[in-house]
């Protein structure tokens, strides 16, 4: 069996497992570029996204100027492509990281590059709570952070993980694309070590890990939201 890989991914074995640009790092960029951007782009969704929810028209915090500061920074963020955005605002990622390449250089532009998308899907989904149970819990005396955590989020739970699995797998495609322009990981991989050598079976081999990443996520979110689903 060995034989047989060695003469089939020749590239893939002369790429190695460790080292630098081993594949053994170049999944670890690639989990390490997908968790942080994660945890940093869904706190801003989740805070934009129920900024959208209460401050809208019927919202329990109505405010139409600060509803459209929220629709108009999301809407801005999201008409950028993101090969672009890695670009536009390499300036900033300068100044928080200390340099525009490199996998840590990445972390900034993906995380801005998937929060308004997040924040989108949040809103969506928070927008389908029954009006009925807020209402009911107003009336109560529920304070804001009661309704914020114990109503809309308890209540769109699962919603919530059937779109951060979403948008995971969206990220996983992003840190693909920075990884194709310097940042490392598997994207890095695909393109830099594969394509521009001629090298298909390191692409295919980098290509597929990818999508077993997805698998991956999406399987466990799957099963999470089922679980949510049913408890409620």
């Amino acid at each position: 069996m060995s034989t047989w890989f060695a003469k089939t991914f020749p590239n893939v074995v002369y790429q190695g497992w460790n080292g630098s640009d081993g594949w053994f790092t170049a999944i670890i960029q690639t989990l390490y570029m997908t968790f942080w951007p994660a945890i940093f782009g869904g706190v801003l969704g989740i805070i934009f996204g129920l900024g959208l929810v209460l401050t809208e028209d019927g919202g329990i915090l109505e405010n139409k100027v600060a509803f459209n500061v929220f629709d108009k920074v999301v809407s801005f963020l999201r008409a950028f492509p993101f090969i672009i955005l890695l670009a536009f605002i390499a300036p900033v990622t300068q100044k928080i990281v200390g340099t525009q390449i490199g996998t840590t250089a990445s972390l900034v532009p993906l995380s801005i590059g998937v929060f308004p998308f997040y924040a989108r899907q949040v809103q969506v989904a928070l927008k389908s709570v029954d009006k009925g149970v807020i209402e009911a819990a107003e009336s109560v005396g529920a304070t804001l952070p009661d309704i914020i955590f114990d109503v809309y989020l308890r209540e769109a739970r699962s919603e919530m993980v059937r779109i951060s699995t979403v948008t995971l797998i969206s990220l996983i495609g992003l840190t693909a694309m920075a990884g194709a322009i310097g940042a490392g990981g598997l994207g890095n991989m695909a393109i830099s070590f594969g394509y521009n050598r001629f090298a298909n079976d390191t692409t295919f081999v980098a290509t597929l890990l990818v999508m077993i990443l997805v698998l991956l996520v999406q399987f466990t979110g799957d099963f999470l939201a089922r679980i949510l689903n049913h408890k409620q």
